[in-house]
């Protein structure tokens, strides 16, 4: 597996109070898939729970509808979800999503 450069990764709000983190650029992975299972492997369960969907089988996992991820700028729905590649220069931002009423 082809782990890739470190790329800038950008935490707000909750997800913030998960990691610790404001920002960091010590996490690699090719594709955000690589660098989300990165990620969670060193914060836990919590961040999983926020990043990831229940496992269902024994497949890829999939993105659970409690975040916003955007890779430049560029929410990844509209790239190649969660198989968008990633480079060094590249700069990945975690939203939680908000409920509003």
């Amino acid at each position: 597996m082809n782990w890739g450069d470190p790329v800038k990764v950008k935490f707000f709000a909750l997800l913030r109070e998960i990691t610790g983190l404001k920002e960091t650029d010590a996490f690699q992975g090719a594709t955000v898939r690589e660098l989300l299972e990165s990620l969670c492997a060193k914060y836990g369960r919590r961040l999983e729970e926020r990043v990831f969907a229940p496992r269902e089988a024994q497949g890829p996992r999939s993105l659970s509808g409690n975040v916003i991820i955007l890779v430049n700028g560029r929410a990844i729905e509209h790239l190649a979800g969660l198989e968008t590649p990633l480079r060094e220069t590249d700069e990945v931002a975690i939203f939680p999503k908000l409920a509003g009423g």
